[in-house]
């Protein structure tokens, strides 16, 4: 299948790059606000542990099943379009949330029905949204601008929404899902005011499951960004086993009690901003290669200790180095995969590592729950260091070349 020549040439960081970003860091206030209040909002409908389950499924189930759709529809619509109607449709069924619970006719399945709705226009947005920056800015800037859109996940998404989610809740039921809707929407003004570069149109008509054929074939076809999601999903696995049960480890093992657990994703959210706060300084100092590896390596650590320890404050510096590093990674990662795919393949590409992203957490959650009840709450942490230290021996060797593929 013959496409045009590639002739996107972004420009240097500058207007549309600010109108993406501040659109960037608005949704992610509504996304936080909604992560704490999302689950009191099940919580406050049922009683059934298999019912608050399934609403955490449902916020995950579309990227494994419209992941593909979304990366296609990505690389042949009007990109900004595609995440303006998204946006829009996903304030839209908030607000009609906001409705019922104001006039008291919610429920359980209302509310579940609400979050898989959600849930799918999130994957179309998100997995668009990820296709602009390269389209942007320099390839020169591209570790920059993934730093600060980190950086406001980290802070909106992390930090600041989630305990304002939940005062708000505390104050009223539907408020926080009415911020949330306000929220969307100026997040859809401003990137309307945001102009991208035109994406040259295929040469010949396809069909959206060619699209979907092509990017899987040029993804499989090329080693650095193939390697890349391999890597990614093994190190989603093994990092989430042991995270799934997080909450049991510091409350059984450590004896940190509620409150020190809630100081163990502080300090990993702590972490996290001072790792994107030095990540320009270590782009200009080292390798993208050299931070790839030291990240990784940080990460066999992080399993390691973890698994040894039995002192709370040992882990809280764990958890403080993991959200650093963490960070770091996810920076880099994002840069070399903008770096090497084509403006063509951005949004297939992408939405194949967000897939490898939810599935190695899905996969990781449910190993991490039966091998702990199998052999105990240190057991996943074990898992967890042997399947990363043999992921990463695999894959040394090739981490060079992975970090400074070029797009063809």
């Amino acid at each position: 299948m013959r496409r045009a020549v590639e002739a996107v040439v972004p420009a240097r960081m500058g207007v549309p790059f600010r109108w993406m970003l501040a659109s960037s860091w608005t949704s992610n206030i509504g996304d936080g606000i909604a992560l704490a209040a999302g689950p009191l909002l099940v919580a406050s409908q049922t009683d059934s542990a298999f019912l608050v389950a399934l609403a955490a499924m449902l916020q995950r189930l579309p990227w494994l099943l419209f992941g593909l759709w979304a990366g296609a529809l990505a690389d042949r619509l009007d990109r900004r379009r595609v995440v303006i109607v998204a946006n829009v449709l996903r304030a839209i069924v908030v607000a009609l949330l906001v409705v019922v619970i104001a006039t008291g006719h919610v429920s359980i399945g209302i509310v579940l029905v609400a979050m898989l709705v959600m849930g799918t226009a999130e994957v179309f947005a998100d997995t668009t949204s990820q296709t602009l920056l390269p389209m942007l800015v320099d390839k020169s800037d591209l570790g920059t601008g993934n730093a600060r859109l980190q950086a406001g996940f980290l802070t909106a998404n992390q930090l600041v929404g989630p305990p304002v989610g939940a005062a708000l809740f505390a104050a009223g039921t539907a408020w926080p899902f009415l911020v949330q809707v306000v929220t969307a929407l100026l997040a859809v003004l401003l990137i309307a005011r945001m102009t991208l570069p035109a994406v040259p149109p295929p040469a010949e008509p396809t069909r959206i499951r060619q699209d979907i054929v092509e990017g899987l074939r040029w993804t499989w076809s090329n080693p650095p960004v193939r390697t890349l999601a391999l890597v990614m999903l093994s190190f989603n696995i093994t990092w989430a086993a042991p995270w799934g049960i997080l909450v049991v480890y510091s409350l059984d093992h450590l004896r940190m009690g509620p409150v020190g657990f809630g100081l163990l994703t502080t300090a990993a959210a702590v972490g996290g901003l001072v790792g994107t706060a030095l990540y320009g300084i270590l782009e200009r100092r080292f390798t993208l290669a050299a931070l790839m590896k030291v990240c990784l390596s940080l990460e066999v650590l992080f399993h390691l200790v973890l698994a040894l320890t039995e002192t709370g404050w040992v882990a809280m510096v764990v958890l403080f180095v993991f959200g650093a590093y963490g960070f770091v990674w996810g920076t880099v990662s994002n840069t070399v995969r903008h770096r090497a795919v084509p403006t063509r393949f951005q949004g297939r590409v992408g939405s194949l590592y967000m897939m490898s992203l939810f599935g190695g957490i899905v996969v990781g959650n449910a190993l991490g729950g039966v091998i702990a009840q199998q052999w105990g709450l240190t057991a996943p942490f074990w898992f967890g260091f042997v399947g990363a230290a043999l992921t990463l021996a695999l894959v040394w060797r090739q981490l060079a070349h992975i970090a400074h593929a070029e797009a063809d």
